[in-house]
């Protein structure tokens, strides 16, 4: 075992380090407030490599490890979780399924665009009635030979309104279940194809989360990724590598939050001496920072099963699993350490509380990911 990060990983790290600190930062309390979508952000985030991280050179991609993109994700969202979820779903689900599993065509067409910020990519899968148990489509692709019609609803999609193109999950044979369902690529402006409201959530309110409509909108034959029936496979193994990206995310918010108590517990004064000496205040921060780096490793290594082609699907859930529970102990814990000044906005933690119970839903929730480890280890 090697512990110990490359240069190009301390290169990479700092860069989404000093871009979270200088480009993030200012007005992500104001972001967050008005739920509005960190439009510029994002696109500088494109010109620097952070939307297509992991994908290959030739489509514009970085060609970078899972390793660079997990520590890259961990920064961002120390500081803003709201542009690390579109780094996430443009990187994990999109052009990581698009690479892996598209034709050469749909590669050409819209990849090249994806990796670089020019276009911004959605994934599609949760429905009203198909969350957790994502074999219930009740989105239909009916197949008219050149093309199919698609109709149906898909909820609380990322990038939903600012995505160029979308990834859609659809079930065309009915009869074959799980089996049945398809892989769309669709894009925004084509006909019959409708932006739902904008959803006021609790928190990464800067993200861009909309339901999405689907009316006899024609999807060409070339834009189905894979073989007929391949959706479902498509979207386990997508969500998979997404998963990991997710577990990075909550590590970022967790360690975001104990930096500020960390360093609010040593400028803070009570009874005379600043509140770290406290050993009540303390011991929280000696629990947080252990979590976290139990978190971390978690996270790492479920980025090394990946970057070496082991299968991640164990790693990856029981990375997200503990993670995300971290990220919303240490921030609630953070608030705590902030005391009355936790619960106001201008210290950044709230936010960071808010953001984190995201973690623990979306992506598979934590009670989909202990499915996912209990069946592994009572089959292993």
């Amino acid at each position: 075992m090697d512990f110990k990060l490359t240069e190009e990983h301390i290169m990479i790290r700092d860069a989404a380090r000093d871009f979270a600190k200088s480009e993030l930062l200012p007005g992500v309390i104001e972001r967050d407030e008005k739920q509005e979508f960190p439009k510029e952000q994002v696109k500088k985030m494109g010109e620097l490599g952070f939307l297509g991280m992991m994908a290959s050179p030739e489509y514009g991609g970085g060609g970078m490890d899972t390793v660079s993109y997990v520590l890259a994700m961990e920064e961002i969202s120390k500081i803003d979780a709201s542009a690390s979820v579109v780094m996430s779903v443009n990187n994990s689900l999109v052009c990581w399924g698009l690479e892996t599993f598209g034709s050469a065509e749909q590669k050409q067409k819209y990849l090249s665009k994806l990796t670089t910020g020019e276009a911004l990519g959605a994934f599609c899968l949760s429905e009203p009635e198909a969350g957790s148990d994502a074999t219930s489509q009740k989105t239909t692709a009916i197949d008219q030979g050149d093309h199919y019609i698609l109709n149906g609803t898909k909820n609380w999609i990322t990038n939903g309104n600012s995505a160029d193109f979308y990834i859609v999950i659809a079930q065309t044979h009915r009869e074959k279940k799980h089996k049945g369902i398809n892989a769309f690529i669709v894009e925004k402006d084509w006909e019959g194809f409708e932006v739902g409201p904008k959803e006021n959530k609790l928190g990464i309110r800067g993200s861009d989360t909309h339901s999405l409509n689907f009316n006899d909108v024609k999807v060409p034959k070339e834009n189905r990724i894979g073989e007929d029936g391949f959706g479902f496979k498509f979207a386990m193994k997508t969500l998979s590598g997404g998963r990991i990206g997710i577990a990075a995310q909550a590590l970022g918010i967790a360690s975001g939050a104990y930096e500020l108590a960390k360093n609010y517990s040593k400028q803070r004064k009570a009874f005379g001496t600043e509140i770290c000496n406290h050993q009540a205040i303390a011991f929280k921060l000696a629990d947080m920072h252990t979590n976290i780096e139990a978190a971390r490793h978690l996270v790492m290594k479920a980025a090394w099963d990946k970057d070496n082609g082991n299968n991640y699907d164990l790693s990856g859930a029981m990375a997200k699993l503990f993670a995300s529970k971290t990220a919303m102990e240490v921030t609630v814990e953070a608030v705590q350490v902030h005391g009355g000044n936790g619960y106001v906005k201008e210290y950044h933690v709230e936010r960071l509380m808010r953001d984190a119970k995201i973690t623990q839903i979306y992506e598979g929730t934590s009670e989909i990911q202990k499915i996912v480890i209990s069946r592994s280890v009572l089959h292993d």
